[in-house]
């Protein structure tokens, strides 16, 4: 009998995963259309009874290929659609807001958390900045959908979603900056770390702009709108270009995607409206595009789950998690509306601000990335980052919904669509 290749194997094994991952993730949304919660958070529960300390169907190492190559694609088609959901009317309102969240508000929540760790857990100090640096930054790929379900003030939706999509750079150039100082390394400084978080955004924001632009001209119903009937294809070809054009000049691919995608929702602010017809059909595709994608992230996240190492750092772990939504997001919040007074928030608007900060998919791979470049205590921030997006996750985007009709900050009940055309 002749040997299969390990190739076909491989490629047998990958569609296995698919299948199953898929079909779980279908039977999780039906549930969570049941039971009115998060469809991200019975994701991550799937994935996790899925996945090899449970039943063991889904094997799926976090640093292979076929796991970063969903990770990375899928939050940038999740960010391009919370992006085509931004209104530049809305955000001119809040900008100061976004901004200091993205880049003050991640350094207060990195410190502030680091505090905790190290004076009540008694993590040492550089160790404790590495942990907090990973999971300083709020999630995209959760926040957006979540968004996408519960529909509050535009202002405040739109604020989350931005900050979301920008201070994933910051939380990455904190990151590699502590690293550097934790391993020894010389080169770096406070202020080389500003001058690569400007450059790294601003170049994010230019190829968004480009790309978008160039995307909204080739969909539109004008006579040089050459590829209008093949607008779905045009945003996956955009999506991934923008990310990988940003990525190679050292640029936030995810903050170019999210910008795209506010380029082409906002299209008709530069008189490039599209045919009914192409905006319908790009809307439905986006929309059920964006659902396999967080669909594939967080049942593949839940799998990945270590039982073993979050048993061992459960403690820090907590910790670490009562420290982000209960110490730092407060003050990260209540610092960047009080600097921003011409916003205007209100008290109910801020207390449900402090209450919107998941972590996931970004921290997540920054975990995985300083794991598999031998940084110190790398298992530790694994599982203290795998804690902190199981309690936050499961905590917090349950409890939208609830916590905005309370302080009633709700819009009239609608269903939200993946783009507003």
């Amino acid at each position: 009998m002749i040997e299969e290749p390990s190739t076909l194997t491989a490629a047998k094994e990958v569609l296995f995963t698919l299948g199953v991952v898929l079909a779980g993730g279908s039977v999780a949304a039906v549930l969570a259309k049941a039971v009115r919660a998060p469809d991200v958070v019975v994701y991550l529960l799937m994935g996790i009874v899925l996945g090899p300390d449970m039943l063991g169907l889904v094997r799926v190492e976090a640093s292979s290929s076929f796991n970063q190559a969903i990770l990375i694609f899928g939050a940038s088609y999740i960010l391009f659609d919370g992006g085509a959901s931004l209104r530049f009317g809305v955000v001119r309102s809040i900008w100061r807001t976004i901004v200091l969240l993205s880049t003050l508000g991640v350094v207060v929540t990195a410190v502030l958390v680091a505090g905790v760790m190290h004076f009540l857990v008694g993590v040492p100090w550089i160790l404790a900045m590495l942990v907090a640096a990973v999971v300083a930054s709020t999630d995209p790929a959760t926040l957006v959908p979540i968004f996408k379900q519960v529909a509050v003030r535009a202002r405040l939706s739109q604020a989350v979603m931005a900050e979301s999509a920008f201070n994933d750079a910051t939380g990455a150039i904190l990151t590699f900056t502590v690293l550097a100082f934790a391993v020894g390394a010389g080169d770096s400084s406070l202020w080389s770390a500003a001058e690569e978080l400007v450059k790294q955004s601003a170049l994010g924001v230019v190829i968004g702009v480009v790309f978008g632009g160039l995307a909204a001209v080739a969909m539109s119903g004008r006579r040089y709108g050459l590829l209008r009937e093949f607008a779905p294809i045009v945003t996956l070809m955009a999506v991934a270009g923008a990310y990988l054009s940003a990525d190679r000049y050292h640029a936030s691919g995810f903050m170019a995607a999210f910008v795209f995608g506010a380029m082409i929702g906002n299209r008709d602010a530069f008189g490039l409206r599209m045919t009914e017809y192409a905006a319908l059909k790009m809307s439905s595709f986006v929309t059920e595009i964006a659902l396999i994608m967080r669909l594939l992230i967080f049942v593949l996240l839940g799998s990945q789950v270590s039982f073993e190492l979050v048993t061992e750092y459960w403690l820090e772990g907590m910790a670490t998690a009562a420290a982000l939504m209960f110490v730092a997001r407060p003050a990260a919040v209540f610092l960047a509306t009080m600097l921003d007074r011409p916003a205007a928030w209100t008290m109910k608007e801020r207390l449900f601000l402090c209450w919107t900060r998941e972590t996931g998919v970004i921290p997540a791979a920054l975990a995985g990335l300083l794991g598999a470049l031998g940084a110190p205590g790398a298992d530790l921030i694994a599982a203290i980052t795998f804690v902190a997006i199981l309690t936050t996750i499961l905590v917090q985007a349950p409890s939208t919904r609830w916590l905005a009709a309370k302080l009633g900050v709700l819009e009239q009940p609608r269903e939200l669509s993946g783009l507003s055309l």
